[in-house]
């Protein structure tokens, strides 16, 4: 790392001429007009700008780079630099001083707007603090007016007018031969304006010409890793930078492929393809219209295939550990991408059908999208092993444990690991010792009272339950709900005994009206039916349902409900029945028992 002080004019040179770039990594900028009014002034002033941050190339950029807003005519060039920090203010600087066209910039309201810089010489020679007012911006015309646009208040729109007005465009203060000729014009005018034009270019002119960037450059050997803390430390913008956005960059500045295939790598591109197959097999992984990061995100995949590959070297030696953190997404080569991508999509097409089968198949009711990355890695490992007799029942008992125990409420990345590693090996039964996820899940009886919302995993877990155990809807009761008639007939959980009815009967108990033991998967149709008391409208269902009245007892049985509770409307003993059937559903989920509350704390709620 070294820190230079160069010329302004040297950079915007390099601007111009391609020798410095951007990253394509980097967001494009968009400074308003008065950030812009002020960081002229600041240059005229020769006050300090700031330290601006390149990345040497060493001749081979390691991303696609792109030129800065306006130097467009350099495309095709390769950087020497890559700027990492300082773009905003390079760019508006390069607009503004150095080319000969408006600066496309915003007003104060956001409106898009091109402008061109003049400063005021009369003002610019009296004293530094009018020196922000000395600058000014007219528009695209050069023709400035007011009262909507009905008067002209500063006419620029010919040389004659800039001089006779005394104001000196800016572009031009780095162009020798055309800012002599705007001299001899001025000094034309007015013999008196020698005097005048002395003092602006001793105290504007001669600023801006000597003036200094001080530029730290990274070497070209700087790691990925360092490269994306760096840029994300030094921007002020406050959006993290995205290590898809990173990868972007790195895979279509692969010369290895462009030489190969004749064009750069588009990443995007491949991620659209791929999540709109996703989404358009299985609605769980999110919907298209919401974006391609809603639902599972690029990131996800990633980390997937980081899963895969480190799981490959570890096994060939080639390093000590599973892995998914930044870094080893930052260091996963085009080459590796492109051979693993396609087995992991598959992976995550057959994780989309799993889903399915545990009856969870739309995003709002996925317990935790997390921890599908692992999931997807250790059927894109297992291949057409996971088919084999006995593993689909440890990977959904390891499913279950992970939801119901909320193992995957926090930290993440080093699960993802532990669980690739132990679940593959528990279901390739080479040490029998079953994942930590399974080991350690646990289900507390008090959590029923305390689920209350899809906050929880074990909420939208036990949801899902209640319907893969075969959960007749209470209106349409033909048949069990089925993930084409949950969204068909827009199920959700809904309230059994209703919170008005239960803070007038058994006002003690109200803090439990919202437990997931007193809610149970039904239509919207159903759910309108539901007021007042069990006793009472029951009987308006078992009639809209066209249902014989002995039999529709066995629909409630379905939902886990002892249905003289209902028909008796009483909460308390349907509380406690439901909870009990509700944590047998849970243990035979887990493979293991609930651990109790004590008994000493059953007489009280």
């Amino acid at each position: 790392m070294a820190l230079d002080s160069l010329k302004l004019s040297d950079v915007l040179k390099d601007v111009a001429s391609g020798v410095l770039q951007l990253p394509d990594f980097q967001r494009d900028w968009k400074w308003d007009d008065e950030r812009i009014r002020m960081l002229i002034a600041t240059v005229t002033l020769d006050y300090p700008l700031g330290v601006v941050m390149a990345l040497q190339t060493g001749g081979t950029s390691p991303f696609k780079a792109r030129t800065l807003k306006g130097a467009e005519g350099a495309e095709g060039t390769a950087p020497d630099l890559l700027l990492l920090d300082g773009q905003q203010r390079l760019t508006s600087l390069y607009q503004a001083l150095h080319r000969d066209r408006p600066v496309e910039t915003v007003d104060a309201r956001g409106k898009d707007w091109k402008r061109w810089y003049y400063i005021d010489i009369a003002k610019a020679v009296g004293t530094p603090a009018e020196r922000d007012e000395a600058i000014i911006s007219v528009p695209e015309d050069r023709v400035l007016k007011s009262d909507f646009a009905r008067n002209v208040v500063l006419d620029l729109s010919t040389v004659e007018n800039e001089c006779a007005a005394g104001y000196f465009p800016l572009n031009l203060a780095f162009d020798t031969q055309r800012m002599n000729a705007w001299h001899k014009a001025f000094v034309k005018i007015d013999e008196s304006n020698w005097d005048r034009w002395s003092q602006f270019e001793e105290l504007v002119l001669n600023h801006m010409q000597s003036f200094q960037v001080p530029m730290i450059k990274l070497a070209a050997s700087t790691t990925m890793d360092a490269v994306c803390a760096v840029f994300e430390r030094v921007n002020q913008g406050g959006v993290p930078l995205n290590v898809f956005e990173l990868l972007t960059a790195t895979y279509a500045g692969n010369q290895e492929h462009l030489a190969r295939h004749g064009d750069y790598y588009r990443l995007p591109a491949e991620w659209k393809r791929i999540k709109t197959e996703l989404t358009s097999s299985h609605s769980v992984f999110g919907r298209p219209e919401a974006g391609l990061e809603a639902g599972l995100s690029s990131s996800d995949f990633l980390q997937a295939v980081a899963l895969v590959r480190t799981w490959e070297q570890k096994q060939a030696r080639l390093r000590t550990s599973v892995a998914c953190k930044r870094r080893d997404l930052l260091e996963l080569p085009l080459a590796d991408f492109r051979r693993l991508a396609p087995r992991v999509a598959d992976a995550f097409q057959w994780v989309g059908g799993f889903l399915e089968q545990q009856c969870i198949v739309r995003a709002p009711d996925l317990p935790y999208q997390t921890q599908l990355v692992p999931l997807a890695a250790v059927r894109a490992i297992l291949g057409d092993e996971a088919n084999s007799p006995g593993v689909d029942e440890r990977i959904t008992q390891w499913y279950w444990c992970g939801v119901l125990g909320e193992m995957y409420g926090g930290s993440t990345e080093s699960r993802f690991t532990r669980d690739v590693e132990q679940l593959i090996g528990w279901i390739r039964g080479a040490d029998g010792v079953m994942p930590d996820t399974v080991a350690e899940a646990a289900f507390l009886e008090d959590r029923l009272d305390t689920l209350t919302t899809r906050n929880s995993a074990a909420y939208k877990g036990i949801y899902a339950l209640l319907v893969k155990q075969g959960a007749v809807d209470w209106h349409f009761a033909d048949a069990p709900l089925t993930p084409e008639r949950m969204v068909e007939h827009y199920v959700d959980l809904r309230l059994i005994f209703p919170k008005t009815w239960i803070a007038k009967n058994y006002s003690a108990y109200s803090a439990r009206a919202n437990s997931i033991v007193n809610k149970t998967p039904l239509s919207y149709r159903a759910g309108r039916s539901i007021t007042g008391s069990p006793a009472v409208y029951l009987k308006s269902l078992v009639l809209e349902s066209g249902m014989r009245p002995e039999w529709y007892d066995d629909v409630l049985a379905t939902h886990l409900i002892e249905s003289s509770t209902l028909h008796e409307a009483d909460f308390e003993r349907f509380y406690d029945n439901r909870a009990k059937q509700l944590l047998d559903l849970v243990m035979s989920a887990m493979g293991k028992r609930t651990v109790f509350r004590d008994t000493s704390d059953t007489a009280g709620w």
